[in-house]
């Protein structure tokens, strides 16, 4: 951005500071840019949403409302239209929809709908609800037993056990960890590049901090930790399984010298799940894929080896917390 007094282009600087929310304040990386000919600080529409974004995270955590990722998994998980699911808690036109799109509920409201999660106090809520004929009543209800029937407890567990807590927090990037949405990442990188495992879990790290970096949320929800050879998902084997089990990658080996190389190829006519995407979690995993294209295994952990994410968790190979997204240096 230039500066709307001098015209020349300021950098972001960043710094801790107190917001206020709802009549309570909380540290953040406050992103600001920084005219150092006037001594005048700025912000555009970006960093003022990456500013807002972070202390309704900061908000949310601290009074345990649920994120937008949750509010939409619990409506999908009963079946249920936005609308509807309004209908049936009581909170009114279109309310619900606009928890999805990311208003902050009150505590009150918050509160209800991390106790809605649990099936057998949902269908008391709408046993009680005096806004629906019996036969609407039924009919909801059958709708509601028939999705939540349909869920695969297997699959549940194994979710579990690759993602661990499905709970938004500073080690997922606030977002709910998204197992299909991490296997069409792999494929993505193995359509572009077909990279080896070192490089590819690099390649998910910089997608998923640089989209924290540019809107303080992760793509995935996948926590990272650091080991020697650079940041890597927790539990990266387990997922890279789930994304040959699903059909959409397989693994070449490659003989080298002393060790054998492991390189992600997709699966011939598999389709990339570009729904499951927003438009900025597209445009970065094309940008880090324009960037690294041309990268060598070597290269690429070297890079990520000057990371301060990296850096100050390498020992005891601890996990790194998004907020080291902002920190990020070759981007």
């Amino acid at each position: 951005m230039k500066s709307p007094t001098t015209g020349i282009e300021m950098p972001i600087n960043k710094r801790i500071e107190k917001l206020e929310f709802r009549k309570e304040a909380f540290d953040i990386i406050y992103h600001h840019y920084y005219d150092e000919f006037t001594d005048e600080e700025f912000t555009d529409d970006w960093l003022s949403q990456i500013n807002t974004n972070q202390l309704y995270n900061e908000y949310r955590s601290k009074y345990g409302i649920p994120y937008p990722d949750e509010i939409i998994a619990l409506r999908e998980k009963y079946g249920l239209s936005a609308n509807k699911m309004s209908e049936v808690l009581g909170f009114g036109a279109n309310v619900y929809r606009t928890y999805e799109t990311g208003e902050v509920p009150s505590v009150s409201n918050g509160k209800f709908l991390q106790q809605i999660k649990r099936t057998d106090f949902f269908l008391s809520v709408l046993e009680s609800s005096n806004q629906f004929a019996i036969d609407e009543l039924d009919k909801i209800r059958r709708k509601i037993e028939a999705a939540t029937n349909g869920w695969s407890k297997f699959e549940e567990v194994y979710e579990s056990f690759l993602l661990g807590d499905k709970k938004p927090n500073e080690y997922t990037g606030y977002r709910m960890p998204h197992l299909e949405k991490i296997a069409n990442m792999v494929l993505f990188f193995a359509q572009r590049m077909q990279p080896y495992k070192t490089k590819l879990n690099k390649l998910l790290f910089y997608a998923d901090f640089l989209h924290f970096k540019n809107t303080s949320y992760s793509i995935s929800g996948a926590t990272y930790k650091a080991i020697q050879m650079g940041p890597v998902p927790k539990n990266f084997g387990g997922l890279f399984d789930y994304a040959m089990e699903k059909k959409y990658v397989d693994i070449e080996l490659k003989q080298f010298d002393d060790y054998i190389g492991e390189r992600f190829v997709p699966v011939s006519d598999t389709v990339f799940e570009k729904s499951l995407f927003e438009e900025s979690e597209l445009k970065v995993l094309e940008a880090v894929a324009k960037n690294f294209s041309n990268t060598t295994v070597k290269e690429i952990v070297n890079i990520s080896h000057n990371e301060k994410g990296w850096i100050d968790n390498v020992e005891g190979f601890r996990p790194i917390t998004y907020k080291y997204g902002f920190d990020l240096i070759d981007f």
